[in-house]
């Protein structure tokens, strides 16, 4: 298999040349995604709201590149306050908690807009079910 990429529209794909995920044979390694709204703009409302953003566009990703939510393997969420976890982790669980997946929270001193609270990466193997 040849690799594939996948996009989301992002500005910030072309402008520093990167793809929001690659897949490898069996493997999907989807790039640090921030709360990103098709017209470029940052997701408005709360942590939630924006955790909640960057789970989208990552599911969608591993969607066009034929995998699914359920193949994830493992997560890595940013934060910019500490205080935040617990809301990033409801919106996480909202998504992958039937999944279960291996899952990283760490706190940053910043991300690449000032009002994006979090970013989040994944990778997924797919046929790793059962």
């Amino acid at each position: 298999m040849t690799r594939q990429h996948a996009s989301s529209g992002s500005p910030f794909e072309a402008q520093f040349g990167f793809a929001r995920a690659v897949r490898e044979g069996n493997r999907i390694v989807v790039a640090g995604t921030g709360p990103v709204e098709p017209d470029g703009s940052t997701t408005p409302g709360g942590v939630a709201e924006q955790a909640a953003r960057c789970f989208e566009i990552i599911v969608a990703a591993i969607e066009e590149l034929g995998g699914s939510a359920s193949n994830v393997v493992r997560t890595r969420m940013l934060l910019t306050d500490p205080a935040d976890q617990d809301a990033v982790g409801a919106v996480h669980a909202r998504f992958f908690g039937d999944t279960r997946p291996a899952a990283t929270m760490a706190g940053v001193a910043w991300l690449c807009r000032p009002e994006w609270k979090v970013e989040v990466e994944a990778e997924a193997i797919i046929g790793n079910e059962g």
